[in-house]
C-alpha cells in the first residue's frame, strides 16, 4: 500500500478521495452505533457534510469522459446531492424508516458500489491499495 498515487493526483481527486474514505468509515460507525442518540445525530451531520463534499468534488473530476467531460459517476453525484438532504429532512420529520432506507442507499450506492469501481486496474485507488 502506498499513498503516492493519491498524493500525486489533482487536488479535486484528493479532496474527493479523502472525504469518501472518511465518509465510509464514519458511515460504518453510524450503521453499527445506537440510533437516535446525540452522537448519532452529530456524526450524521458530519457524514452528510462529507457526502456533499464527495458529490461536489466529483464535478471537478473528469478522468472518465463519456459525454463531453461527464461520466455516469456524475449522475451518482447528483443522486447524492438530492438524497442526502432528503434523508436529513426525513429524519427531522421523524420518518425513521424512510430516513434509514435513504441513508443506506446513499451509503451503498455512493460509497460501496462507487468505491468498488475505484479499485479497478488503472484507477488511483487501485494503485494506492495494490500498488502499480
Amino acid at each position: 500500500m502506498t499513498l503516492a498515487p493519491l498524493l500525486a493526483a489533482p487536488v479535486a481527486i484528493q479532496i474527493h478521495a479523502w472525504a469518501a474514505m472518511a465518509a465510509f468509515v464514519l458511515g460504518l460507525v453510524q450503521l453499527a452505533a445506537p440510533k437516535g442518540t446525540l452522537p448519532h445525530r452529530t456524526l450524521g451531520w458530519i457524514w452528510a457534510g462529507l457526502m456533499v463534499a464527495v458529490a461536489i468534488s466529483a464535478f471537478f473530476i473528469h478522468e472518465i469522459r463519456l459525454v463531453g467531460p461527464w461520466s455516469p459517476i456524475h449522475l451518482l453525484a447528483i443522486f447524492v446531492l438530492v438524497m442526502v438532504p432528503l434523508g436529513v429532512l426525513r429524519a427531522r420529520r421523524h420518518r425513521v424508516t424512510a430516513h434509514r432506507k435513504t441513508m443506506i442507499w446513499v451509503f451503498v450506492g455512493g460509497l460501496v458500489i462507487a468505491g468498488a469501481f475505484t479499485l479497478l486496474p488503472g484507477r488511483i485507488m487501485h494503485g494506492v491499495l495494490l500498488g502499480g
